[in-house]
Formats: structure tokens, C-alpha cells, sequence
């Protein structure tokens, strides 16, 4: 292919793509916001030590891990409605994501809150904190620096990730990329494109990190 011909392709596929990067985007971003949250609960849940609940906490961790995302993925969009619940592909796959997501951020985070020094917790005790203040105050916030790395790679690789959901046709870069190439034929030039733009928002994201990592430590540092 010409380089005219090249250009012309890239330039009448970008638009396409890059909507499906934004929904790429989207999707990850609202991924991984949910999936803190019940990765939060869950990390808590687990290091209060509550038996029936710390126990589900533990199964619910192994099941995500332990079973691929694009199968949890067709549980939840093809599966579910045989049972008469029934979700959107968006919503399917912001679920499907969260609950993935949401297992490995909070190992993440319960490593980060055992990371802290157990000094830290018996001085705010002693200033009369409840526990609830402590992990708030205390705990929290020195938890989080040590978690923004993990956090960071958490969404550059639910970025990537966000590519599976393709299969119950959410229209994010992979699928737009797809039916790109079955109009035009030309599956090289247009997934190295895709494999561009991917790279692109990752290097984003890694650049964001390492700021809120460097203003993190500066405050720590104080």
C-alpha cells in the first residue's frame, strides 16, 4: 500500500476509532471507580476478620482471580438472562469489569493497609481515634501512597482489558476497529493503529501516575 493510499485509510477510520476510544476510556475509567469502591469494602470486610463475611469476601477474591474475565463476561451478558436478569452491553461490561477489577484492587489495598506500621494505628488509639477515624485518618492516607502504583497499573491494564467487552458488542476501540477493517480490508495498518491508540492512553495514565506519585511522597515528606 502507497503511503497515500495508508493515509487516506487512517484518516477516514480515525474518527470511528477514536469514538471507540473514548468508550474504551469510559469503561475503564468507571471500571475501575466501582471497582475501588467494592475493593475497599471487601479489604476492609477481610481484615475485620467478620467470619461469615470475611469467608464470602475470600470466595468472591478466588472466584474473580481464578476464573478468566471473558467468561465472567458471558455469565453476566449471556448467562444471567436465562435466570431473568438482563443487562445492557454497557452495563454488562462496566459489571463484568467491576467485579474483576474490584478483586485484584483489593488484595491491593489490603496489602497496602498492612503495609502501614502497626505503630501508627496503637498512636492514634492513644489519642483517643476510633477505629473507623483511625483507618480514615491515619491509616488511609499513608495506605493510598503506597497503593498508587498497583492502583496505576490496575486501570492500564483494565485499559487493555476493556478489548474483551468487544464480544457482547460494546462499541469501544477493538469492535470499532473491527468493523473498520470489514469495510476496508486492511486488517494490518488499522490494528496497529488500534495497538497506537491503546499504547497512547496507557502513556497517559503511566505519566499521570508517576506525578501523583512524586506529589504523594512530597506530602509524605512534609
Amino acid at each position: 500500500m502507497d503511503w497515500s493510499g495508508l493515509t487516506g485509510l487512517l484518516r477516514d477510520a480515525l474518527p470511528l476509532m477514536l469514538k471507540g476510544a473514548a468508550w474504551t476510556l469510559l469503561l475503564a475509567v468507571a471500571s475501575v471507580f466501582f471497582g475501588a469502591i467494592l475493593g475497599t469494602l471487601v479489604a476492609i470486610t477481610r481484615l475485620a476478620q467478620v467470619a461469615v463475611l470475611s469467608q464470602l469476601a475470600a470466595l468472591y477474591v478466588s472466584c474473580m482471580r481464578g476464573t478468566p474475565l471473558l467468561v465472567q463476561l458471558f455469565v453476566i451478558y449471556f448467562g444471567l438472562p436465562s435466570i431473568g436478569i438482563q443487562f445492557d452491553p454497557i452495563t454488562a461490561g462496566i459489571l463484568g469489569l467491576s467485579l474483576n477489577v474490584g478483586a485484584y484492587l483489593s488484595e491491593t489495598i489490603r496489602g497496602a493497609i498492612n503495609g502501614v506500621a502497626h505503630g501508627q494505628s496503637n498512636a492514634a488509639y492513644s489519642l483517643g481515634l476510633t477505629k473507623a477515624q483511625t483507618l480514615r485518618y491515619v491509616i488511609g492516607p499513608q495506605a493510598l501512597r503506597l497503593a498508587v502504583p498497583s492502583l496505576s497499573n490496575s486501570l492500564i491494564s483494565l485499559i487493555k482489558d476493556t478489548s474483551l467487552v468487544s464480544v457482547i458488542a460494546v462499541g469501544e476501540l477493538m469492535l470499532a476497529t473491527k468493523e473498520v477493517i470489514a469495510t476496508t480490508f486492511q486488517p494490518f495498518p488499522l490494528y496497529l493503529a488500534a495497538a497506537g491508540l491503546y499504547w497512547a492512553m496507557s502513556a497517559s495514565f503511566e505519566t499521570l501516575q508517576k506525578k501523583l506519585e512524586t506529589r504523594l511522597n512530597r506530602s509524605y515528606q512534609r
